[in-house]
């Protein structure tokens, strides 16, 4: 994951581990740059690890997130067929009356009503 950020970030652990100071008549005691620079270390390599668990954070939310939006399309799409269907079945009891209607006005109610006991 460091790859990501390795454009962004100008010194690696390694890089401050390895750092050589040249020394002067006047220079900064050594034993203390040392103890600042593990530090300093310490602390990118905290970093790093930060980094490194939010972006699988980010993936493991990012791949929740795909597989729920699946599930609503699902969700969706079945609850959308169950409205079609419950429709179409209204739709197939108006028209049996309508049909039942019609033979009523065309045949009269008495025939109707021995054409629906056969």
């Amino acid at each position: 994951m460091i790859n990501m950020y390795q454009n962004k970030i100008n010194l690696s652990p390694q890089d401050i581990l390895e750092k050589e100071f040249k020394i002067d008549t006047r220079g900064y005691r050594l034993k203390e740059v040392d103890q600042f620079l593990d530090i300093v270390i310490g602390d990118y390599e905290q970093f790093l690890d930060i980094i490194n668990n939010l972006e699988k954070e980010k993936a493991d939310l990012l791949s929740e997130n795909m597989k729920l939006k699946q599930e609503l399309r699902n969700s969706e799409l079945n609850a959308e067929v169950a409205v079609n269907h419950a429709n179409s079945e209204v739709t197939n009891v108006d028209i049996l009356k309508r049909l039942s209607n019609l033979e009523k006005m065309v045949y009269g109610s008495k025939n109707s009503d021995t054409h629906c006991n056969n």
